[in-house]
């Protein structure tokens, strides 16, 4: 006999399908049988081990809940697709929206940067021409002629 601990199951995210369709129906309040139903209308597509067992993710689990509350709600299973399809998009556009609200804040901070630049630049190059034409317009005879060295 092997005393050593058995090594703890990896951790989930979430996504990871860790439960048998057994277990999902009851953690779900549904039966087997609606499982197959809505996996086989689309509504819900668990992983696969290597053998071919349905494996339920805690995401699935929240899935087929709020397909129960839809059904309770009086919404045939054609609406509840419809519903679902547009909460996942809903889901995707918002995490666009995160993603380009990131980006317009780090596009901004660039353009205040290169805005301040600009501003410098601009300084120096209208100091150098006034240099420059200050250089060009002086009065030569005001000039101190230079001193030879010895």
């Amino acid at each position: 006999m092997n005393d050593s601990p058995s090594p703890p199951p990896p951790a989930s995210d979430g996504t990871t399908g860790v439960y048998s369709i057994a277990v999902a129906a009851e953690l779900s309040g549904m039966s087997v049988q609606a499982l197959r139903l809505y996996e086989r209308k689309g509504l819900l597509q668990p992983q696969r081990t290597a053998g071919g067992t349905r494996r339920y993710s805690d995401t699935d689990i929240v899935r087929l809940r709020r397909i129960h509350k839809l059904i309770d709600d009086g919404i045939n299973l054609t609406g509840i697709a419809r519903v679902l399809g547009l909460e996942d998009d809903n889901t995707t556009i918002r995490g666009h929206n995160h993603n380009l609200r990131a980006d317009n804040r780090t596009l901004r901070a660039q353009n205040s940067q290169l805005t301040t630049e600009n501003a410098d630049l601009r300084a120096a190059s209208t100091n150098a021409l006034q240099t420059t034409t200050d250089a060009l317009t002086a009065d030569p005879s005001s000039a101190k002629p230079a001193t030879p060295r010895s």
